[in-house]
């Protein structure tokens, strides 16, 4: 095998600084059966020597930091107490612990020495390819204090399989098994944290911020983590500054002032994540008070509960900060323990022999005076005063900068790795280092339990402690500001847990500073993105018509559900579309009915008076009571048939009024139709014609036909093509029920036999247009009819562009016009003639009435075998006028002969012989 020795390199001086062999390498330690190595950044930088060529000496450092401190401290206390416990029962662990001085070169020297055998008298890493049996020096490692050192580190460490648990590295990528396969934490990943700091940002209404970050390994992978975050929760990162990892960089400094300007220009920006190193940040603060910035921080856990930053002269200046802090514990007996640290040896703790110096180089200053000093003095510094100042003691300036997350954090990695011990040591002793190897220690580290606070904690599969956050806001608070616990942060429920109403108005207080690209936009708006790259960048719009937006910054307007429902321009929510039909209450509807119920009225008064004169000549000559009765009976349902118009369309009325008005109409027509032919028949005087409608005459079976044939139509309509109801979405905040007539081919079919049947009636009643006075009721049915034109001509194209609720009373107005005038034409005269001329409506004046009639005919010719067209009727007048004079008759024949036509003859009847032929004809109709 091959033997690699770690060198150790010496620094000029002899004193306790300097590195003469490699046990001076160690910053604290103490024997053990079971040793355990640490690894913190007990110092923020390493000194770097300016002269050239650079030689591979591990330099001083500076920067002491005290809270880094006070976790070693943590780490001696907490294996003290394991050690004073039974947890162990005659094991002791030991402890080596070094300084890696935020230095990933100086962290993996320390980390080859953790890799040297045991006992090896040259710290000799012995190269194998299986390590199974392997005893390194120390069985496992807590530490380090930052992911980018963790990362190098547990890439070393993993060649043997130690176990390094870390109480401060919180890089998501280490919660990479394959890469990082030993390496476990007792704090959540940066996944939680990043989560956390989105979830606060969104609860407080911002979606425009800034984020600084350290150019390092964790500072990279915390802003990808955020970034996508962000983006998830549309929030839009307005710059991202990153800064250099080391103190020592030369442009640092340059960065800072560009970062700032940076933040002074984006005046928008109100709020800035910052994932960096406690002593980059006071470097950032102490130029941000220095230019007035004012804004909200938000702080990464690294830094969130640091008092060195949280004491800055003018601190206040700087606006609020609200930081995510490591879920603290009891800590108590630590406090103790600090209070008696003074008694300590110092022999084998260095960092607490640079402690006391540096109290005693720094004991005459103030408060933040003396932090400041301690923070600035470098290990050349100290070898210079060494000695040269009185040793100086306080007790409170350490327990004024403890960080209780990362206290109870280290004492909590030290506890599991102790646990997992005792699994080992069951059945093995311990008390020989080689009882167990590092990797056998591992598999029982990752189903170790410990109990923390009265509650069971382990490692999850990635390693990692699934632990809370504290919510931490920096609080002015009698002229100083305190580091207070706002809320709790659970990681699994990804919520806020607030203790008391106070804690919770402080967390409202945050939402009243706006940090937005554009102006919210307020419910029934939505945001329309503008050229800028960012989607928080955008313009505020009004939502559409029948679309609406109920929460501020909505990305799209929501669309009214359904077509009962709708919403305005600019709308916060949908309305419920207002129903509209003919309602009884509607006062065109109550006009309506009057209409309707007056007819009726009508109907049963001419029924009425036809029932009381029944065996007058007027009632007779109208076709008898069974006929008047039937017609009567229809006009009543054509009528009736009108209610079913209005107030709401249900599937009866839709199916019950069409049918009902059709059938109706067509049995009255039909009625009226054989009183034509009665009456043209009765006076007819062409031989042919009175044959014709001697065949046609036939009142049972044609009446019974003809509206046979109509309810055959509307059968067929109801059965295949039914009517239903139908709701009207054409007016925008209406519904208009109606009834959809469900075949438009069938309702018009329906009107059009009507029409035909109201045709053959108007030419039949035409012909007998100048038939006696008293008898001429053909006269008024062609009126009737040609009313009953006029309104269902008129009704089509007003229907057709006819929508709304008043549709169906434009079909009641066309019903009752045209029932109206049929009503009217046939019954009123007659009527009148009952009431107001009773000496007409005798038969002596009745029959005289037809003779005088037969006496003006008397004269009249029978043209026969001459055919005239339509166009011939003045020509036929004008002949039967010449042939009355018997100028133009021979021997009882007629010859008239009219220019550019043929001689027409004809024969001349006596008048005796056309009275005694009008007065058979009337007697046996």
């Amino acid at each position: 095998f091959v033997i690699f020795l770690i060198p150790c390199f010496v620094i000029s001086t002899d004193i306790a600084f300097s590195c003469q062999n490699a046990d001076d390498f160690v910053g604290a330690s103490s024997p053990g059966h079971i040793v355990i190595g640490g690894l913190f950044a007990v110092h923020s930088e390493m000194l770097h020597p300016e002269e050239d060529p650079i030689k591979p000496v591990i330099q001083n450092c500076a920067g002491f930091e005290i809270q880094v401190f006070l976790q070693t401290l943590a780490m001696i206390h907490a294996i003290e107490t394991i050690n004073n416990s039974t947890l162990l029962p005659g094991v002791t662990l030991g402890y080596e612990i070094y300084d890696t001085c935020a230095e990933v070169t100086k962290a993996m020297a320390s980390a080859l020495r953790f890799l040297s055998q045991f006992n090896s008298s040259e710290d000799a890493v012995e190269f194998k390819c299986n390590y199974s049996d392997y005893i390194p020096r120390v069985k496992a490692v807590t530490g380090a204090s930052y992911s980018e050192v963790s990362m190098a580190v547990s890439r070393l460490l993993a060649l043997q399989l130690i176990p390094q648990v870390s109480p401060a590295s919180s890089a998501e990528i280490l919660s990479d098994k394959i890469r990082f396969p030993s390496f476990f934490r007792t704090i959540p990943s940066d996944f939680h944290q990043t989560r956390a700091m989105t979830r606060l940002i969104c609860e407080s209404g911002w979606n425009w911020i800034g984020v600084i970050a350290t150019d390092d390994d964790n500072g990279r992978f915390a802003l990808e983590s955020f970034g996508v975050q962000a983006m998830a929760n549309n929030v839009c990162i307005a710059f991202k500054e990153m800064l250099p990892a080391y103190l020592s960089d030369s442009t640092f400094h340059t960065k800072v002032e560009h970062a700032i300007e940076k933040i002074v220009k984006e005046t928008r920006v109100n709020v800035i994540v910052v994932f960096m190193r406690q002593f980059h940040v006071l470097k950032l603060f102490k130029k941000a008070i220095e230019r007035n910035v004012n804004k909200i921080w938000i702080a990464s856990d690294n830094w969130s509960a640091a008092v060195k930053i949280s004491t800055i002269p003018n601190i206040r200046q700087l606006g609020t900060v609200v930081g995510f802090g490591f879920k603290s514990g009891n800590i108590s007996s630590f406090q103790e323990f600090l209070r008696n640290l003074h008694e300590k040896p110092t022999e084998n703790n260095k960092f607490l022999r640079e402690y006391i110096m540096l109290l005693s180089v720094c004991a005459h200053l103030e408060y933040h005076d003396f932090q400041t000093c301690i923070v600035n003095q470098s290990q050349d510094d100290l070898l210079e005063n060494d000695g040269s100042k009185p040793q100086i003691w306080r007790d409170d300036f350490l327990n004024a900068n403890i960080e209780p997350g990362f206290i109870h954090s280290t004492i909590l990695a030290v506890n599991a790795i102790a646990h997992a011990i005792k699994g080992q040591c069951k059945d093995r002793d311990c008390k020989d280092p080689s009882a167990f190897t590092p990797w056998e220690l591992l598999e029982e580290l990752k189903k170790v339990i410990v109990i923390d606070d009265d509650k069971e904690v382990k490692f999850d599969s990635n390693g990692d402690m699934s632990t809370s956050y504290d919510v931490l806001l920096w609080k002015e608070i009698d002229g100083h500001m305190e580091i207070t616990t706002m809320a709790e942060y659970d990681a699994k429920k990804g919520g806020f847990i607030f203790e008391d109403e106070e804690k919770k108005k402080d967390f409202l207080a945050l939402k009243k500073v706006q940090s937005t690209c554009s102006q919210r936009c307020r419910p029934g708006q939505v945001k329309k993105v503008t050229e800028s790259p960012h989607t928080c960048c955008y313009e505020c719009v009004y939502c559409p018509e029948n679309h609406y937006s109920n929460q501020t910054d909505m990305d799209y307007c929501y669309r009214c559900n359904n077509k009962t429902y709708w919403a305005p321009i600019n709308s916060t929510t949908c309305y419920r579309k207002t129903i509209y039909f003919l309602a009884w209450t509607d006062w065109f509807a109550i006009f309506l009915l009057l209409l309707s119920a007056f007819g009726v009225v009508l109907v049963l008064s001419i029924c009425v008076i036809f029932t009381k004169n029944l065996d007058t000549p007027v009632v007779k000559a109208s076709g008898g009571l069974t006929v008047c009765y039937i017609i009567l009976f229809s006009h009543f349902l054509i009528f009736l048939s009108t209610v079913f118009f209005i107030d709401v369309p249900t599937e009866f009325k839709c199916k019950t009024r069409q049918a009902l008005f059709g059938i109706s109409f067509t049995l009255c027509i039909s009625c009226i139709l054989i009183k034509s032919l009665k009456i043209l028949l009765a006076f007819s005087f062409d031989p042919k014609l009175q044959n014709f409608l001697k065949c046609m005459y036939k009142p049972i079976p044609t009446v019974v036909t003809c509206t046979g044939i109509q309810v055959i139509i509307c059968t067929f309509w109801l059965i295949f093509r039914t009517p239903f109801v139908n709701q009207n979405f054409s007016i925008p905040r209406a519904i208009i029920l109606e009834c959809n007539e469900g075949s438009i081919v069938a309702f018009g079919i329906m009107l059009g036999y009507i029409a035909a049947l109201a045709f053959i009636c108007f030419i039949f009643a035409f012909k007998g247009r100048k038939l006696p006075e008293n008898y001429n009721e053909a006269k008024f049915i062609t009126f009737g009819m040609l009313i009953y034109f006029i309104a269902w001509i008129v009704f089509i194209p007003v229907y057709a562009t006819t929508f709304g609720k008043y549709l169906p009373a434009v079909e009641i107005i066309v019903v009752l016009i045209s029932n109206y005038g049929i009503l009217c034409c046939t019954f009123l005269p007659k009527c009148y003639i009952i009431i107001y001329k009773q000496e007409t409506n005798t038969k002596s004046a009745f029959l005289k009435m037809v003779y005088n009639y037969s006496s003006k005919s008397a004269g009249s010719v029978a043209v026969s075998q001459v055919s005239l067209d339509s166009k011939s009727s003045s020509l036929r007048a004008t002949i039967t006028d010449s042939c009355k004079t018997e100028k133009n008759s021979v021997n009882g024949n007629c010859h008239f002969q009219v220019p550019g036509q043929p001689l027409i003859k004809g024969k001349v009847l006596p008048e005796n012989a056309v009275r005694t032929s009008v007065r058979k004809r009337v007697s046996s109709i």
